[in-house]
Formats: structure tokens, C-alpha cells, sequence
């Protein structure tokens, strides 16, 4: 969320970011003139009531000498509806105004590729060889299917469309990616592990963003303020909302795997088979607090952080720097990391790595003190996939699949499966 003070003495700024976008800009206007009056009405509330205290100097006065007040009375009843008709007004152009400042997306850093959609994306970096069969490569949905390590006909019956049910080696090996990542990154990438609740208030989801924009990609409880969590990002960005920290503590870092809930209502005519896109997955979730002028170089850090998972599973992967008609509504800045599915013929993202710079502290209300007693400012946050289980489950399926229908285990996964080292038929 913007400062109103941006809009307000720098709108231009804001208009180019919209444009970069691809928005309409007359937002911008609206809110300057929205302003304007809600200023202006301010000021004549206040007018109307220092004329209300002098009235009633003028009554208490008057009924000291005995005299009539009727005039005063009727001038003060003229006055307080005056102030209760104003105040209403004012209230409406309070509401206008932060309905606009919500709306409104985060400003793109400058170095963020120009372009509408995902088709301008730029490719920064590969690593990894891409391997090479003596076969025609499968998709992991049918060598799932073959091995008897998902089932998804059997998650239909129980769930729904877009469900699946991991079992034997399947379930073992999601496990195993989960605590392999966890390990990665407390041990040697210095975050702190939290089990977060799957299920959060709409005062959390309003402060990472997800509300009200994104309503209808999210599962509500009925009846309730409870929503499931798209992604960890949503509790672990509020376990510091409304919280003024110490700036010796930053930056913090924070790890956590959750299960991930997403109607994914946008997905209409993308590709939903397999585990690539559905409604409930595995995640293991990065998120850095920072102060402001250390955010581009921990976002860095972070893509270091999600990166190395997938180079130590051996599995080839693409960097790509997200365009601002791709950027998400919370970020200045995005990677993406993308695996090379051999089945599928392309590469599938598997981990995105956002800096939100105060874009969610301002809504979630944390800020930091730069030094003792300072001032208290908005503090940046960071969040990414490190990386997302399901996908990544997918990617080892592809990449390590053999000509016998049988798939290799990433050595760097045997203590977490018992030694297990193939998956067979």
C-alpha cells in the first residue's frame, strides 16, 4: 500500500509506474481530487466547531445573567447537524481514498524488463545440462501413473478436480524434499524454521495483499473470518504485524513448510494435468525482513537461497526476471525460477523470489527503528518458494525418469528416504 503523501505530492510517479503496467492512470487524478476534498472538509468541520465552543461560551455566559439563550440554542443545534452532515461526507471521502490507495499496485524497480504479459520475461541465467534419453522422455503424470506413486482418479472421487493423493514412494519422497529443504535452509542459509496455521484472518490476508484484490482465488470458511492460506508468506509476513522492531535485529529470516490452498480461478485454458497447477500443494516458504536499503541485495540472496535446493537435486533450471505486465500486485521486483520438465518439452516454474519493498509493511503497519529511539519507518519484506514441493516432485519424476519406467533418487535425497535409491514399477 501507498504512503498518501506519495499520490499526493508526487503523483507523477505513480502514473509512470502505472503506465509501465499497462494502467489506467486516471486513478491518480481521482485520488488527488478525493483529497483535495477530504482536506477541504476537514477544514470546515474544524471551523464549525471552534464556532460550536464559542456559542457555548456565549450560552454559559447568558444563563449566568439569566438571559435568554434560545438563539444560542438554535445556533448550536444548526451547528451540530452541520458537523454530523460533514462528518458522514467525510467519512465517505476517507473510505473513497483508501479504497484507491489499496488498489493501487507496487511501483516496479527500474531495473524491472518493460512488456504486457509474460512473453517478455528475460532470461538471466541457466544452469544445469539438459539430459538426454535414449527414449522418448514421459511426462511425470503418466510416469506417476505408471509407478503407483500418485493417484489422481482416486482424489477426484474424494476431493474434487485438481486433487491429488500421493502414496508409497510418492508420499515418501515428498517427505523427504520437504525435511531436505528445511535442513538446507536453517543449517546453512540462517532462517529460522515456524509451523505456521493453515488458517488465517482476513486482517492477515488484507496485509500481504491478498485481500480484497485476489478474493476469489482464495478458500473462505463459511460463516467465519477464517481463510485457508494460499502460501506460508501470508502467516509468517503477519507474525510482525503491528509491531515496531529493533533495527539490530534485521535482517530476519523466517522458513516454513505448509500445506497451500488455491481455487486458482484465473487458470481457465492452462495446463491443469499433474501436479504443476492445483488446488492444494506442498511449499516451503522463504521470508526476509529488511531494512529498506539492503532489500535488492537480499533479494539476490534469496534466488541464491531457492536456487541451490534444485542444484543439489541436479535437476537443470532457468532464471528469469519478471516483466512488469507479469509482476505480481505486491512486488517492485521478481524472479522466477523455472525447471526443465524433458516430458513436457519446456520449462515450468517451480520458485518465485519477490521484493514487496514496504508495499506490505505499510499494510501490515511493521516498521523498524534505524537506530535507538529513532523514529520508527516502514521496514521492506522479501518472500519465495524454496521451492514448491509438489513441482518439485514433478521435476525429479522428469529428469531422473529411465528407460524401464523406473526413477532415480537425487543422491543428495537417500538419507531422507531411508536409503531408498529407485523407484520401481
Amino acid at each position: 500500500m501507498f504512503d498518501a503523501k506519495l499520490l499526493r505530492n508526487n503523483p507523477d510517479i505513480v502514473k509512470k509506474a502505472l503506465t509501465r503496467r499497462g494502467m489506467d492512470t486516471s486513478i491518480v487524478d481521482n485520488f488527488i481530487q478525493q483529497d483535495i476534498k477530504h482536506r477541504e472538509l476537514i477544514v470546515k468541520i474544524d471551523d464549525l466547531r471552534n464556532k460550536r465552543n464559542v456559542v457555548s461560551k456565549e450560552i454559559g455566559i447568558k444563563k449566568q445573567k439569566g438571559g435568554d439563550i434560545s438563539a444560542e440554542a438554535e445556533e448550536m443545534r444548526r451547528v451540530g447537524d452541520g458537523i454530523k452532515s460533514l462528518d458522514e461526507e467525510l467519512e465517505k471521502t476517507g473510505k473513497a481514498l483508501n479504497d484507491i490507495l489499496i488498489s493501487i499496485p507496487n511501483i516496479p524497480h527500474e531495473s524491472v524488463p518493460d512488456g504486457p504479459d509474460d512473453s517478455f520475461n528475460v532470461e538471466i541465467k541457466k544452469w544445469g545440462a539438459l539430459p538426454e534419453f535414449d527414449f522418448e522422455p514421459k511426462a511425470h503424470w503418466d510416469i506417476a501413473a505408471e509407478l503407483d506413486i500418485v493417484d489422481f482418479e482416486r482424489a477426484v472421487k474424494i476431493s474434487g478436480a485438481r486433487f491429488v493423493i500421493m502414496k508409497g514412494a510418492g508420499a515418501l519422497l515428498e517427505r523427504a524434499l520437504i525435511n531436505f529443504m528445511l535442513d538446507v535452509h536453517t543449517r546453512e542459509h540462517g532462517y529460522k524454521e515456524v509451523l505456521p496455521p493453515y488458517l488465517v484472518n482476513s486482517a492477515s490476508m488484507f496485509a500481504t495483499g491478498q485481500l480484497p484484490k485476489f478474493e476469489e482465488d482464495l478458500f473462505k470458511c463459511r460463516d467465519t473470518d477464517y481463510y485457508l492460506i494460499p502460501t506460508s508468506e501470508v502467516p509468517l509476513v503477519n507474525l510482525h504485524r503491528n509491531e515496531i522492531l529493533e533495527g539490530d535485529v534485521l535482517p530476519l529470516y523466517y522458513t516454513g513448510f505448509s500445506a497451500c490452498f488455491r481455487s486458482e480461478a484465473g487458470a481457465a485454458g492452462k495446463d491443469t494435468r499433474g501436479l504443476t497447477r492445483v488446488h492444494q500443494f506442498d511449499k516451503v516458504e522463504l521470508i526476509k525482513f529488511t531494512r529498506p536499503e539492503e532489500s535488492y541485495a537480499e533479494l539476490e540472496k534469496l534466488l541464491a537461497n531457492a536456487e541451490e535446493i534444485l542444484r543439489r537435486l541436479k535437476i537443470p533450471y532457468r532464471v528469469t526476471a519478471i516483466c512488469v505486465g507479469d509482476l505480481g500486485f505486491t512486488a517492485s521486483k521478481k524472479y522466477d525460477i523455472e525447471f526443465w520438465a524433458p516430458g513436457q518439452k519446456k520449462f515450468v516454474e517451480i520458485s518465485s523470489c519477490s521484493n514487496c519493498t514496504d508495499f506490505q509493511a505499510r499494510r501490515a503497519g511493521i516498521r523498524y527503528r534505524p537506530q535507538p529511539k529513532a523514529k520508527p519507518e516502514f521496514l521492506n519484506t522479501l518472500n519465495g518458494s524454496g521451492v514448491a514441493v509438489g513441482r518439485t516432485v514433478a521435476a525429479i519424476l522428469e529428469n531422473y525418469q529411465q528407460k524401464d519406467g523406473s526413477v532415480v533418487i537425487p543422491e543428495v535425497l537417500h538419507h531422507y528416504t531411508g536409503g531408498l535409491k529407485l523407484i520401481t514399477k
